[in-house]
């Protein structure tokens, strides 16, 4: 909690090119963007009880399209979500500084995330 989750999210869409405001999706459960080229869901598990909740709100049919999915709360959904290509772990080190970690799980996570340390914008 209050680790800068949507915040991170939030500037990531705006980069993208989401204009106007971008809501948590937290009541909602998901928040869907169509960009060109680029459909984006903004999803958020913290209210799920159960990681069948997952399956029962008919999320697997969206995870298997094309598209980016952001996942926020993901241990709520536990094995019902497939493999990330990429985890972005925060934890708040203080009040103004945070500690991110990036985890590739997939060539395209990899990619990503070499992309990255090249400076490059698209892998």
């Amino acid at each position: 909690m209050g680790a800068g989750k949507t915040t991170l999210v939030r500037h990531l869409l705006h980069a993208l090119g989401v204009t106007g405001r971008i809501k948590s999706p937290t009541y909602a459960v998901v928040e869907p963007y169509e960009l060109p080229g680029l459909d984006v869901w903004h999803f958020d598990f913290y209210r799920f009880a159960d990681p069948r909740e997952w399956e029962d709100a008919g999320f697997r049919d969206i995870f298997a399209s094309r598209g980016l999915k952001l996942v926020e709360w993901p241990e709520k959904a536990a094995a019902m979500l497939p493999t990330p290509d990429l985890d972005i772990a925060l934890q708040a080190a203080s009040d103004t500084a945070r500690s991110v970690t990036l985890s590739a799980h997939t060539p395209t996570g990899l990619a990503l995330l070499q992309a990255t340390q090249r400076g490059e914008s698209k892998p």
